[in-house]
């Protein structure tokens, strides 16, 4: 394999680690809400919350970025209309991932004031935007 196929595999496996974190800590949310403040299923959440953020979801976004942009650089995709497409909705992505890392602020805290509904709803939104992403990087539309 040459630099590029290990880059590009690189880039895969970080947005796989990336979005599963994203999918699973807005469901560690909706056990969250259901928990008594200070309880000792509060406190564990607590922690679980904040380790797949630090330990999986922030290194995993990173890479994600800097093995992507190098595949785009390599495939010279910044001028393709698709690739416009698909870099806004991995901004907005990584501003939904910023979103999730205040709630994990917010819930250490025991300020969180969203409802169990709330997160339910939020756990689909990196699915609706990873599902974009790779119809636009596998189909190419335009």
């Amino acid at each position: 394999m040459g630099t590029y196929e290990w880059v590009k595999s690189l880039h895969v496996i970080s947005v796989i680690s990336w979005m599963a974190g994203m999918l699973y800590l807005p469901r560690l949310f909706v056990y969250h809400t259901q928990t008594e403040i200070g309880s000792e299923a509060s406190e564990l959440l607590k922690v679980m919350e904040r380790r797949l953020l630090k330990a999986i979801i922030n290194p995993a976004m990173v890479a994600s970025w800097i093995f992507g942009l190098w595949v785009a650089y390599e495939i010279s995709a910044f001028s393709d209309p698709w690739f416009h497409a698909k870099f806004t909705l991995v901004i907005i992505l990584s501003g939904i991932h910023g979103y999730l890392s205040r709630c994990v602020k917010n819930f250490a805290k025991d300020e969180n004031k969203k409802s169990t509904k709330y997160y339910r709803f939020l756990n689909e939104v990196p699915t609706i935007l990873m599902i974009g992403i790779v119809i636009l990087v596998v189909g190419k539309p335009f």
